[in-house]
């Protein structure tokens, strides 16, 4: 069952929706979650207490506001754009996903959360 979150950065604030996977099934037991943001090119991610596997539908090609899971980094990220290894105007991870969900609205206006600013996630 999709589940509704909201993504507060900065002074940004966004809803968005989980998808049916494992991966956001855990994330969702998880929130609230708070912690400070990392920007990477036009992605924001920051570690949370939820350690998973890499998912059989992990991925690095992304699209504008997609969710997911960095495994390695035990991180959340929000995807608004290109990053340092994306091929084109498409955001690309640095490597795989797990995708978690799509922001509701504009994602593009993640593009005014700084470097080191406090994210929060919780559920809507």
């Amino acid at each position: 069952m999709p589940r509704k979150i909201t993504i507060t950065a900065g002074k940004v604030r966004l809803p968005a929706m989980l998808n049916d996977s494992p991966s956001a099934e855990a994330v969702w037991a998880a929130l609230p979650i708070e912690a400070r943001g990392t920007r990477w090119g036009e992605e924001i991610y920051f570690e949370i207490d939820v350690p998973l596997e890499e998912s059989d539908d992990a991925r690095v090609e992304m699209q504008v506001g997609d969710l997911a899971y960095w495994p390695p980094g035990s991180a959340f990220c929000i995807f608004f754009g290109p990053t340092p290894v994306s091929r084109g105007r498409e955001p690309r991870a640095a490597s795989k996903v797990n995708p978690l969900g799509r922001v509701e609205g504009d994602a593009k206006a993640f593009t005014a959360v700084r470097d080191g600013e406090k994210v929060r996630l919780e559920a809507a």
